[in-house]
């Protein structure tokens, strides 16, 4: 199955947009289970088992299970193997370099975890890019106006009248050969975001920054959905895997997980 086609199954099966960021912290986790060998796979397994059927997506990001040493990445493995099969899976690891190494970071994303999607950072040009794109049934999530800060130092630097992110979206836009790209807009640029989905049509778009950074759901569900309120992924990290601090941690991920779910679907109806 290819990954829009993936993507959209689990959109309608769901009625869903909610992308659950598992950046687990091993300080953050409840207290009963921090300090315990597999704390944070039971952190995972207790998510993942309370908003597998509300999620349409789960976003790894790998600095949190890399800064764990050896046992991170089996972490990553056992916990892929929790979510269920026609969910999406994100490798949030934000690779770019040049191309043979590349085709490496490909290859451990895809071929060993075997993430349905990636984040890819594209400064270093396309043949850094393409081995990601190569696999044409995985989807490339391409950095173009990240949610932190210090976007401002170098994506908005303007460049024949255009903003750097506009010209790396309109270029990337070539390289998508496969059917299989989509972009990073961050929740925190509303209105760019808007502009954004202008550009790329019904191109996906992974949309962080809800929830504690602050991002405007209204208005990033309105601009960063297509016109039928689809192909929009919108993560929350924090938001869902800390709403809840005690040994109900679950309970409350999951109620924060439907609250997000249900504010989201009220804003990709309404007129």
């Amino acid at each position: 199955m290819r990954f829009y086609e993936k993507l959209d199954n689990i959109t309608t099966t769901h009625d869903s947009l909610v992308c659950v960021g598992l950046d687990t912290d091993p300080l953050k986790i409840p207290d009963h289970l921090r300090g315990r060998d597999d704390g944070v796979l039971l952190f995972n397994r207790g998510i993942i088992e309370a908003t597998a059927d509300i999620a349409q997506s789960y976003k790894l990001n790998l600095a949190f299970y890399e800064s764990l040493g050896r046992g991170g990445y089996d972490i990553v493995r056992q916990t892929l193997e929790m979510i269920p099969d026609d969910v999406v899976t994100i490798g949030d690891a934000k690779r770019g370099d040049i191309g043979n190494t590349a085709l490496m970071y490909a290859r451990a994303l895809f071929d060993d975890f075997g993430f349905d999607a990636a984040t890819v950072a594209p400064y270093m040009g396309r043949d850094s890019v393409e081995p990601f794109l190569r696999y044409e049934d995985r989807g490339v999530f391409l950095l173009a106006l990240t949610s932190n800060k210090g976007s401002q130092d170098f994506q908005y630097l303007e460049i024949d009248g255009d903003p750097l992110y506009r010209h790396v979206i309109r270029t990337a836009q070539e390289w998508n050969d496969a059917n299989n790209l989509g972009f990073v807009v961050g929740a925190t640029h509303p209105s760019e975001l808007e502009d954004i989905r202008g550009m790329v049509g019904d191109l996906p778009l992974l949309i962080p920054g809800l929830g504690a950074q602050g991002g405007d759901v209204e208005k990033s569900v309105r601009g960063g959905t297509t016109a039928g309120g689809m192909r929009g992924v919108f993560n929350s990290s924090r938001g869902i895997i800390y709403a809840g601090g005690g040994e109900d941690f679950a309970d409350a991920a999951r109620s924060a997980a439907i609250d997000l779910r249900d504010t989201i679907n009220r804003f990709r109806t309404a007129g």
